[in-house]
This record gives structure tokens, C-alpha cells and sequence, in this order.
């Protein structure tokens, strides 16, 4: 989920001002949804994870909608590189690679 949606973010910005079949804010919208339900799901008291994981992962979650938020109120596709670059990462350190 993580790689497909820096996969929409990547292309809005591959196609900036162009006819992406996806919208700047359909990718927005599809990646704040995604970690906003990975955000709940990981800082949950029922978490298994140890609480320094889950408290980074928290912040990191609310780092990625403010920086949606701002994206949102001033587009620009250099500004979508670092949320492309978050779920790439995250993406990557889960398949443990």
C-alpha cells in the first residue's frame, strides 16, 4: 500500500500541469488515508510494538498529514519528493530490505 500510493504521488509529479490519470488530490487523499489508518493502527494500546516504535511511527504519521495539508494549500511537485520518499522508505525497511 505504501509503494502503490508513492507510486500515485510519483506520477501526479512525473505529470505535474499535465493529464495524469491521477489527481493531485486523489493521491493526497489515498496517502493520508493510508497513514492515518497506519498511524491509529500502530499507536493503539493494543499494539504489540515496542512504545519508541510506535511513538516514532506516530510522529511520523502526523508529519506526513501536516506535510499533505501543506502540499495541499501550496502545490508544488518538489514537495510531494518527500512524502514519495517516506512511504518508499517505510515500504522498503518492512520487506526488510
Amino acid at each position: 500500500m505504501l509503494l502503490k500510493a508513492a507510486a500515485r504521488l510519483q506520477a501526479v509529479k512525473d505529470d505535474w500541469g499535465g493529464d495524469s490519470p491521477v489527481t493531485l488530490d486523489e493521491a493526497l487523499s489515498y496517502n493520508r488515508r493510508l497513514w492515518t489508518i497506519l498511524a491509529t493502527s500502530v499507536t493503539s494500546n493494543d499494539n504489540p510494538l515496542p512504545l519508541e516504535i510506535k511513538q516514532n511511527l506516530g510522529s511520523l504519521g502526523a508529519f506526513i498529514l501536516k506535510h499533505t495539508l501543506d502540499v495541499m494549500t501550496n502545490p508544488s511537485p518538489d514537495r510531494l519528493t518527500t512524502l514519495i520518499q517516506i512511504n518508499r522508505n517505510i515500504a522498503q525497511g518492512l520487506r526488510g530490505t
